[in-house]
């Protein structure tokens, strides 16, 4: 009599790094927890790498900076309880970015559930309202179709972020391989390119054809449909001017006859056609008031719900940022004349302005005082930067300033927070632009407060030799908030809950084992910027600049008024 063959079995951590695999993913961010570990032996298994960072927030922060800067969604792998809510903040900045990750948080095994186990929190309830999918893994069956199905989730109109909590008893518990579900690489999503309404095309190419004085705003979306080349194409052939914001910068390369970047008031107020792609009117928009009310409206978004949102527009087209625009273009190059030469003179007229508010401010870009101009600071950053640099802005009132002086050289190599306004997303964005294109260069610009929130994950960088610049504008001050305070309560009472101490920086960037640098006089910032790149480490290089210098965007903000 012969034995009876036994089945194959495989753990629920198993199936969830073959899920990951089938994904595309090739590492996941994590900090370690018993509820979780036996994804990390699934990770070994499938060739996935793990990077174990300080402090949860940066696992999810991490998440979401690797599927801005690859296209893929991201992955973070926390433990349950304190661990899935310290990434909270992570996730929620993902879902205002509509950046595409996937959380993976853990859970008190099933047979404890409602009994008080180690670390049991309502997870599920606390990221419903940030995530477009959370849910409970309820089998080990089911974890690799139910991991899939929230990777497809993410893709539902605007991209966002996905949560599973799995209970370790579900992770841990082994099932026959032909019991469970196990969806094949390609075959569980499909496209979400949408064209948008032919008709709606036909009327936006007739808009554009008959425009004296158009403009178009390139927003994040463009970036995230990697609709690069299309609004290009767009810009060039039909001699549109061409602004720029969040990661839709850097479409143009600076220099280019379409890129505009200080005239965006102007043209706005002027414009008798404005364009809106992938960006929504909120609060960096004035919710929509800051265009001109005589000008014809048109908003292009992936998301249906953000089309039309806080303004009323004259045409609103859900779709694709690129097949929507090389579209029009296709609708308007039929025409006899798609009205690009009678352009000219608009174009000109821009370029006077931007040209203008450039020279106004060059002398504060060029300034000699110490401490040290912010304007100066970005300035010099902005000379440093090659084709190669993807720059990252993390802070309130030093990444203002920067916001009008830096210029990415390629497209995808601008990242900042993005609608949540979250401090602390450098080190991680870093992290994960670094460990995805480990060709490129990374500068990150910090306050001296964002960093001070997720600073230790400096020593990540440095444990997985992931070299990158960081500069510091440091004036140990919450400027941005203290500039409000001094406005609504006055100078008195400008300096209460926001002012730091005079933190080294550099000197905790070489005890961590990395390359550090103080600079007060802005003579230095370029050769300690070469250094710092030629040292081959993470690196800080600490900037003192002038505590009572605000950015105009700071002083203009909405909330203070």
């Amino acid at each position: 009599m012969t034995a009876e063959a036994v089945p194959e079995s495989i753990s629920g951590g198993h199936l969830v790094a073959k899920a990951l695999k089938a994904e595309g993913i090739d590492v996941i961010f994590t900090l370690c927890g018993g509820h979780i570990i036996d994804i990390y032996d699934g990770c070994i298994d499938e060739g996935i790498d793990v990077v174990d960072v300080r402090h949860e927030q940066v696992a999810a922060h991490a998440a979401d900076g690797y599927a801005r800067i690859t296209g893929k969604p991201g992955c973070a792998v926390v433990t349950a309880g304190p661990g899935t809510t310290d990434a909270v903040t992570g996730v929620a900045n993902a879902f205002r970015a509509e950046s595409p990750m996937l959380l993976i948080g853990g859970q008190g095994a099933l047979s404890q559930h409602k009994m008080g186990s180690l670390q049991d929190l309502p997870h599920v309830d606390m990221m419903t309202p940030i995530t477009k999918f959370a849910a409970t893994v309820p089998s080990t069956e089911r974890v690799a179709d139910i991991v899939s199905m929230a990777f497809r989730e993410c893709y539902s109109g605007a991209p966002g972020p996905s949560f599973l909590e799995i209970p370790r008893d579900v992770l841990d518990a082994r099932v026959p391989l032909e019991k469970a579900r196990i969806p094949k690489a390609g075959h569980y999503r499909a496209s979400t390119r949408q064209l948008g309404d032919p008709a709606a095309i036909e009327r936006l190419a007739d808009l554009i054809v008959h425009s004296e004085k158009p403009a178009i705003l390139l927003g994040s979306q463009v970036w995230t449909c990697r609709a690069t080349d299309d609004a290009i194409d767009f810009v060039r052939a039909l001699n549109v001017p061409a602004y720029m914001n969040g990661s839709g910068r850097g479409t143009l390369p600076p220099g280019d006859p379409h890129h505009f970047q200080l005239s965006r008031r102007y043209a706005f107020t002027e414009a008798d056609l404005i364009i809106i792609v992938g960006t929504p009117f909120d609060f960096r928009m004035g919710y929509g008031k800051r265009l001109s009310p005589t000008a014809t409206v048109v908003q292009i978004d992936l998301d249906y719900r953000t089309v039309g949102k806080n303004r009323d527009i004259d045409l609103g087209i859900v779709g694709d940022a690129g097949l929507v625009l090389s579209a029009a273009v296709a609708a308007a190059s039929g025409r006899d004349d798609n009205g690009s030469a009678r352009r000219k003179k608009w174009l000109e007229e821009l370029r006077e302005v931007e040209t203008k508010a450039f020279e106004k401010r060059l002398p504060r870009q060029l300034s000699g005082s110490q401490p040290i101009d912010p304007y100066r600071l970005v300035h010099e950053i902005n000379e440093f930067l090659t084709e190669d640099t993807i720059y990252i802005g993390d802070g309130g009132d030093i990444v203002t300033f920067s916001g009008q002086v830096v210029q990415p050289k390629s497209p995808g190599h601008w990242m900042d927070p993005g609608p949540l306004g979250t401090l602390g997303v450098g080190v991680a964005f870093a992290m994960a632009a670094k460990y995805a294109q480990r060709d490129k260069e990374v500068l990150c610009l910090f306050g001296d407060g964002a960093f001070s929130l997720t600073g230790w994950d400096f020593e990540t960088m440095v444990r997985f030799d992931l070299p990158f610049i960081g500069v510091i504008g440091n004036n140990s001050s919450m400027n941005q908030i203290r500039y409000g305070q001094a406005a609504k309560y006055g100078e008195d009472r400008g300096r209460v809950g926001n002012t730091l101490g005079d933190v080294r920086y550099d000197e905790f960037a070489r005890m961590l084992g990395g390359y550090g640098e103080e600079v007060r006089d802005p003579a230095d910032i370029r050769p300690a910027l070469e250094r710092a790149r030629e040292s081959g480490k993470p690196a800080l290089i600490n900037v003192w600049v002038d505590p009572d210098v605000y950015a105009p965007g700071t002083m203009n903000q909405t909330m203070y008024k």
